[in-house]
């Protein structure tokens, strides 16, 4: 077997429907498309909360790669491994930080200070870093002390719509995302009891991760009085979830922060208006345009700009047609695969 040219280090099941997971399953893909020997090293799925028995496997499996070789960790391990685990490798370290593991929300203080201190002291042994947005970038430059020329975007890719859908009446309300406080749901759902009045449906799309806030959600609906009309869809398949693109009439996320948010370059991709907060790297992965913004946690504002959305034609028409034409421009799997290969070469020339 030919030996690897780089790595790629996942803790968990590379087939989970999270932004980050698909970014490095996509990235994986991309790099072999490429012609290049990239291995998978999978890692335990405890992280970002290793157990012991984790960490000494990923200690033990980063210490088989060679010195020539590369390797991409995950920010869900790399922001969280011991450091011994790091200096113990003879490969150098591309590290992958979709956003960084302290700004997660709901984090008790003294777990988002030991996330913190543990990822920036592990950032400042990484050889290069990849972040999927400017606006990560710079927070790893301020925060974080990375120098900025150690840090390189590599923008996800997007997948084109295949055929058109025929939209769904009431209009379709379609928000993705996974079940987790971060993501806002419940700010969507308090607001949407505010439009009650209104001929809509509503369907929100994502694993339910987080067991007592899925819980919370689904009391909301039922609380709200919109069983009927706000479906808890889960996990669905890409067919599915291509298919309710196609159908709804405007994307809604309220989500508290985001480091990318991949579902905002699905939704232009398909040409929809989009509702979401002003918050981490919405502003600048969010066409002009193509979204209304709004402060997160505020039912109130989220309610005001979805009835504009819903209720004013010429705005729907205006934020869609802005939406389609940023979704055409944006970057594939390719591309991206393209700029972390260069960034492995560059490593491994370094090295």
């Amino acid at each position: 077997m030919t030996a690897p040219s780089a790595a790629l280090a996942v803790p968990g099941d590379l087939m989970t429907l999270t932004g980050g997971y698909i970014y490095d399953r996509r990235l994986l893909c991309g790099l072999r498309a490429l012609g290049r020997e990239v291995a998978h090293v999978a890692l335990g799925g405890s992280f970002p909360d290793p157990t012991p028995a984790d960490m000494a496997a990923a200690a033990a499996r980063l210490a088989e790669v060679p010195a020539g070789c590369p390797v991409i960790i995950d920010g869900l391990a790399m922001g969280a491994m011991d450091r011994a685990v790091l200096t113990g490798m003879a490969a150098p370290i591309v590290a992958l930080v979709h956003h960084p593991l302290a700004h997660e929300g709901s984090l008790p203080a003294d777990r988002r200070d030991h996330l913190y201190r543990t990822e920036r002291d592990n950032l400042a042994l990484a050889a290069h870093v990849l972040v999927p947005s400017p606006h990560t970038a710079a927070l790893l430059v301020s925060d974080y002390g990375v120098p900025a020329d150690r840090i390189t975007i590599a923008r996800p890719g997007t997948d084109r719509p295949m055929g058109r859908v025929d939209k769904a009446d009431p209009p379709l309300i379609l928000s993705v995302g996974i079940q987790v406080p971060r993501k806002g749901h419940d700010v969507l759902i308090r607001a949407l009891a505010q439009l009650a009045d209104r001929p809509w449906q509503a369907v929100i799309v994502g694993s339910a991760l987080d067991a007592g806030h899925a819980a919370l959600l689904s009391r909301l609906v039922a609380e709200a009085g919109l069983a009927g009309r706000v479906r808890l869809a889960g996990r669905v398949p890409g067919a599915e979830l291509a298919r309710l693109y196609g159908q709804a009439a405007v994307f809604a996320l309220a989500t508290r922060y985001e480091g990318y948010g991949i579902v905002f370059d699905e939704a232009m991709a398909h040409g929809l208006p989009i509702v979401t907060c002003a918050t981490g790297a919405v502003p600048d992965t969010v066409a002009p345009g193509a979204g209304l913004m709004v402060p997160p946690d505020d039912p109130a504002a989220f309610a005001g700009a979805l009835a504009r959305v819903l209720d004013e034609d010429g705005t729907r028409a205006a934020m869609a047609a802005a939406s389609a034409a940023a979704g055409a421009a944006l970057p594939g799997w390719e591309d991206t695969a393209r700029v972390v290969a260069g960034v492995l070469d560059r490593v491994a020339a370094g090295a």
